[in-house]
């Protein structure tokens, strides 16, 4: 991935607002990179420790987080989210509703 692409994600990121979540395609598409949901999320894996970027408001194209269901990150993931008003039901938080954009 190119470097002006990169930083066009990690703007676009910085831009979703508290108590909204983005699709990783989307902001792919966003970015104008058809297709290339999973470059966005090995982005977001490499993202330096103590990043202020909100990569908590990433999650897939059905609502739910990817990382594995009660794993440290899937639980701080729901925390941070649950904390700015986002709603699960069943770990999946309704895209109508939510979805930034």
């Amino acid at each position: 991935m190119e470097d002006e692409h990169k930083q066009l994600l990690f703007t676009l990121i910085g831009s979703v607002p508290s108590g909204k979540v983005v699709a990783y395609g989307q902001l792919a598409n966003l970015a104008g990179l058809p297709r290339q949901a999973r470059a966005v999320g090995r982005l977001l894996k490499n993202l330096p420790e103590g990043t202020t970027l909100p990569w908590h408001r990433v999650v897939n194209s059905q609502g739910k987080i990817s990382f594995p269901a009660g794993s440290e990150k899937f639980n701080e993931q729901k925390g941070r989210l649950q904390e700015e008003g986002i709603v699960f039901k069943n770990d999946k938080i309704n895209m109508t509703e939510f979805q930034w954009c």
